[in-house]
């Protein structure tokens, strides 16, 4: 039985302001599309978690039809309901009607991992530009200011909202370049898991292991499968390693590859089919999803080429972002708290 914020009106009667009752159209309309929940809808749409769409509705910021919802247990027809946050609109994919947009992006430095930022800096939402036209892409997690590589952005809300939580971490692959030669005791105290000093974290174990040396310095490749904030500077920082570049190459089954800096693509279906799957999702009968791929995409940062992710000096990082000091003479290093970006947290 359809449920409402309002009392139980006749299916198709429309409310006193004229607006349809939210569900009303799937109960007049056979074969329409399914009711949804107003968490999941919220959370389809890329706009918050389910949580944080029932802390919207008891604040008071949601609207159907016009009308506030004071209830989290409301099911609306995202065909015909018209859904608002804060007064603006939300575009609820309807199921069925279209693939989700799943789309990596080599993260640059010096780019925020936001879709808007108050300081006035880049975000990655600028580096993809038009680029994928009105799909309402946004980051899952984050990469800190100085770092890069590998980033989802996705309209997928349940998505976003499973590769954020702990239950579903995924397996993260940083290649680290830094200054000093690495000695074998720290090697095996990344590996093996370590607490922090600053603020008594305990981590669990990063499988570390040295890629080579080149004259710049130790080039690392690290495991990460938890969330912590800023976690392998502040690991490095602790073993007085001085980071030069942090990439991420890889967030699960996806591999950042040869995807140049700057540059974006949508996953191809089998990506998308194993990341689904990985998080305890159906892909769907393409096994992805994701629609076609537009035109070639070099983003509004303007960036065409780049190295190759992997290579000496590439390293990476998805919530708030902060801006790292201490920058050297041999590259960037170090971090204090600052910047600023959506949620969740960061890592990396």
């Amino acid at each position: 039985m359809t449920q409402r914020t309002r009392p139980r009106r006749e299916p198709g009667v429309p409310s006193p302001a004229g607006a349809p009752a939210p569900g009303a159209a799937q109960d007049s309309a056979p074969g329409s599309t399914a009711l949804l929940r107003i968490n999941k809808a919220l959370a389809d749409a890329g706009v918050c978690s389910r949580r944080a769409a029932d802390e919207l509705v008891a604040a008071g910021a949601v609207t159907v039809n016009g009308q506030p919802v004071d209830s989290p247990g409301l099911r609306i027809d995202p065909a015909r309901d018209a859904v608002a946050v804060h007064g603006r609109p939300v575009v609820v994919p309807v199921p069925g009607a279209r693939a989700h947009a799943l789309v990596m992006l080599n993260k640059p430095p010096e780019v925020v991992t936001t879709a808007r930022d108050p300081q006035g800096r880049t975000t990655v939402l600028d580096v993809l530009g038009d680029t994928f036209g009105a799909a309402r892409l946004y980051p899952v997690g984050r990469l800190d200011y100085f770092s890069q590589g590998l980033l989802l952005l996705t309209d997928h809300g349940e998505l976003a909202n499973r590769l954020t939580h702990p239950r579903w971490h995924l397996p993260k692959v940083y290649h680290v370049l830094v200054r000093e030669a690495v000695p074998p005791a720290a090697l095996a105290l990344f590996s093996r898991g370590m607490t922090l000093d600053d603020d008594g974290q305990v981590l669990a174990p990063a499988p570390t292991r040295v890629l080579e040396n080149t004259p710049r310095g130790t080039l690392l490749e690290m495991t990460l499968t938890q969330g912590v904030n800023r976690q392998i500077r502040r690991m490095c920082r602790q073993t007085e390693l001085t980071v030069l570049r942090l990439t991420r190459v890889a967030l699960g089954p996806l591999l950042l590859g040869e995807l140049p800096e700057g540059r974006a693509r949508v996953l191809t279906p089998g990506e998308a089919g194993a990341l689904l799957r990985a998080v305890g999702l159906e892909p769907g009968p393409d096994g992805a999803g994701a629609p076609a791929p537009p035109r070639e995409a070099a983003g509004a940062h303007g960036r065409e080429g780049g190295r190759a992710p992997g290579r000496e000096g590439r390293g990476t990082r998805p919530d708030k972002d902060r801006k790292d000091s201490g920058r050297t003479a041999g590259g960037r290093t170090g971090g204090r708290p600052g910047g600023g970006a959506a949620k969740p947290g960061r890592r990396g």
